[in-house]
């Protein structure tokens, strides 16, 4: 899988080497084998490097991928309405989108305009997938409350980070890796759809996401 994602995705970048590198995150990603890195360009952009541990050691298989990240920049604790991207290191659950699914080794939901992500701070359920009719969902749907409706442009494809798993009232929820609209986020990753997708057919469980300034 390495070597069709390399084919695909390194037409944007560099070639790897051939030598194992030593990336920042090592030390803090344990048995991971596969872990994209994030990190920050200065304001709302940043750059993301794909990373797969082999028996040599760390290779990176896709390097200087162009991303969006939140308005605001990054923090260290992430805050619901701050528009800041986390820092640090996440995992990577379950993919999602408004398209079929491309493959690959997460699972993967295909939405329909009754899936939420629930930012009711309020809610039992907050910072998780719901599907309900507007009218019956339990939970505020209204966006000032920061629950978002899950079928739009921006999730043609998208990851769900492991920010907040506690779910913490008011630490923030609903962070994705997902597709660019061209803009800054409201906190999480956004990159080109294209990209995604090869990202996601690359992904299997147990992969990490590591964010750093």
């Amino acid at each position: 899988m390495t070597a069709v994602f390399s084919a695909a995705v390194l037409a944007l970048s560099s070639a790897p080497p051939s030598r194992a590198e030593t990336p920042w995150f090592q030390a803090n990603v344990g048995n991971a084998t596969q872990v994209l890195s994030v990190v920050s360009t200065g304001g709302a952009t940043a750059k993301i490097d794909v990373w797969q541990r082999t028996a040599a050691g760390w290779q990176p298989v896709g390097t200087g991928i162009p991303a969006h990240v939140g308005a605001s920049g990054m923090t260290p604790q992430s805050h619901d309405g701050e528009m800041k991207t986390p820092m640090g290191i996440f995992s990577l659950d379950f993919a999602f989108g408004t398209q079929p699914n491309p493959g690959g080794g997460l699972q993967y939901v295909q939405v329909t305009p009754d899936y939420w992500w629930d930012g009711d701070m309020k809610s039992p359920t907050y910072n998780t997938m719901q599907i309900c009719k507007k009218a019956d969902c339990p939970f505020n749907t209204n966006p000032s409350s920061g629950t978002e409706n899950l079928y739009i442009p921006q999730y043609a494809h998208a990851i769900v980070m492991g920010v907040n798993k506690a779910r913490v009232p008011g630490n923030g929820g609903a962070f994705f890796v997902h597709t660019t609209d061209g803009g800054p986020t409201a906190g999480c990753v956004s990159l080109d759809d294209d990209t995604l997708v090869k990202i996601i057919r690359w992904l299997q469980p147990g992969a990490l996401i590591a964010v750093a300034k």
